[in-house]
């Protein structure tokens, strides 16, 4: 299981709708190194004047690897993430993620980003196993 789910969470989730912020609580707790590193770019995305913030360090293992995986391929975590932190998320491998404001989506900084052109470049034989 990529998530840690309380009792109270998961009755919660039994009986209808799931407050954001509760999952977001979950999501927290259960990946972390996905959430700090998220929210650092979202830090640094706010303090600065660059159209984007991303992060290009690998993971120090292959545990916080697997994290930020989880985060990102999940369409709920990462749209709560998303909206938690007013940010739109890109991936391009198993750790440069970036963090851009949500109206660029579209525009021709995050196209780019995004584009097949860059996922081909941003490619090395030692993310073949990531």
């Amino acid at each position: 299981m990529s998530l840690d789910v309380s009792p109270q969470l998961l009755a919660e989730a039994e009986n209808g709708e799931v407050r954001e912020q509760d999952f977001m609580e979950t999501v927290r707790t259960s990946l972390p190194y996905a959430y700090d590193l998220i929210a650092r770019l979202a830090e640094e995305l706010r303090s600065g004047t660059a159209e984007f913030a991303d992060n290009q360090t690998p993971p120090p293992s292959k545990k916080e690897r697997g994290q930020l995986l989880r985060a990102l391929s999940s369409d709920a975590i990462r749209g709560s993430l998303e909206r938690h932190f007013g940010i739109a998320l890109a991936f391009q491998n198993c750790h440069r993620v970036a963090a851009f404001h949500p109206e660029a989506r579209g525009g021709e900084t995050y196209t780019r980003f995004t584009s097949l052109r860059a996922q081909i470049l941003n490619q090395s034989p030692e993310f073949r196993d990531c």
